[in-house]
């Protein structure tokens, strides 16, 4: 049997205050004055000095602020690629996304395609990309996407919601400071805190498990219900081991994969937009019959933070839009194989997702 060689971020440092070795980190990586450092900041730090002013720029370096209110798309990163090359002789020192996970996609993404040519819509898929990516650097400010440490960058193209799956993408640095979390409001805290809590209860429950994938994610799992269940933890705490379970959920599902939440929240995130950690939310409310012990958790962490989730939002859409969303679902076939097994067509019927996206 061979056996796959997966990737993994080559370099890490945690610790709170660790964002001011930021400068220290990057200088051996610079190739000269004319490759400069972009920096894509999530735009919800813009006149936010506690951050901007400890990013050191100098000769070419910019930041770029990156809006958050949609999933990024590949006509989005084709973009800023574009701009790159229009606006300097020389390829980047290196990309640095500071932000969530759209800002860490946007960041690999473009890392990415700045060394392999096309069209990013043509590299939405697994193991298309050729080229070794740019020195690229991960530093989260929300924790639970799993982004600073997994071997996808999610993008919304023109046909599907697919990531380019890569043994290229992964971070070469990742910085995790808890302290960038601090201000997280407490909906999108939860939202995307539950984004891990399903990597792991699709990772532990799914076809593909073995004993490197059940070592992290049942230590996400266990920290997850601590910081989502327990009165005792207090915050400092609960950012620090937040930001742990997310690095251990996203390395639950480097060797395994996700599952029916995932699959069909893209679809959510295709046809309506829905936010990625938001959206698995709305679908894993519903998902008692693949998953009960881990819905049955997630309603209780639910309650117990007076969190209200969007009720409704495919009430409204006739028969072809919701097989739109049902397409998006269905093509993601190693997450179905994962939860269902191998025969998971003759289990996974499209009136079966016709049904459940009709509760949401």
């Amino acid at each position: 049997m061979i056996y796959k060689n997966y990737p993994m971020v080559s370099r890490v440092v945690f610790g709170r205050g660790s964002f001011n070795q930021l400068d220290e980190i990057l200088a051996s990586k610079r190739k000269g004055r004319n490759a400069p450092f972009i920096f894509y900041v999530d735009d919800v730090f813009k006149g936010n000095r506690w951050l901007t002013s400890r990013i050191t720029l100098s000769y070419k370096d910019k930041i770029i602020y990156i809006p958050t209110t949609e999933e990024p798309k590949t006509s989005q990163i084709d973009q800023l690629v574009e701009n790159i090359i229009l606006n300097y002789n020389e390829l980047p020192s290196g990309i640095i996304g500071i932000g969530g996970g759209i800002v860490m996609d946007v960041a690999k993404a473009v890392s990415l395609m700045l060394t392999n040519k096309g069209e990013s819509k043509d590299y939405q898929g697994w193991d298309l990309i050729k080229n070794p990516a740019i020195y690229h650097v991960g530093i989260p400010t929300i924790s639970g996407t799993g982004a600073e440490v997994s071997r996808t960058t999610i993008l919304t193209g023109p046909d599907r919601k697919l990531g380019i799956n890569s043994d290229f993408t992964p971070f070469d640095q990742v910085i995790l400071d808890p302290e960038l979390t601090k201000d997280v409001p407490k909906d999108q805290w939860f939202y995307t805190g539950m984004d891990c809590f399903v990597h792991c209860v699709e990772s532990l429950k799914g076809t593909y498990l073995n004993a490197f994938s059940q070592s992290y994610g049942e230590k996400a799992f266990d920290l997850c219900k601590e910081i989502f269940l327990d009165d005792t933890l207090n915050s400092e705490d609960a950012r620090d081991k937040l930001m742990m379970a997310s690095w251990h959920g996203g390395m639950s599902i480097a060797y395994s994969q996700v599952g029916v939440a995932h699959a069909m929240s893209y679809g959510l995130g295709y046809l309506l937009g829905v936010k990625h950690g938001i959206g698995n939310c709305i679908v894993f409310d519903h998902l008692h019959e693949y998953y009960p012990e881990g819905v049955a958790l997630f309603k209780a962490m639910k309650a117990k933070h007076n969190i209200e989730l969007p009720q409704g939002i495919c009430a409204d859409l006739d028969v072809q839009q919701i097989n739109t969303m049902i397409d998006v679902a269905l093509s993601l076939e190693p997450l179905w194989e994962n939860a269902i097994g191998k025969d998971w067509k003759t289990k996974v019927t499209r009136e079966k997702l016709m049904t459940l996206y009709k509760k949401m």
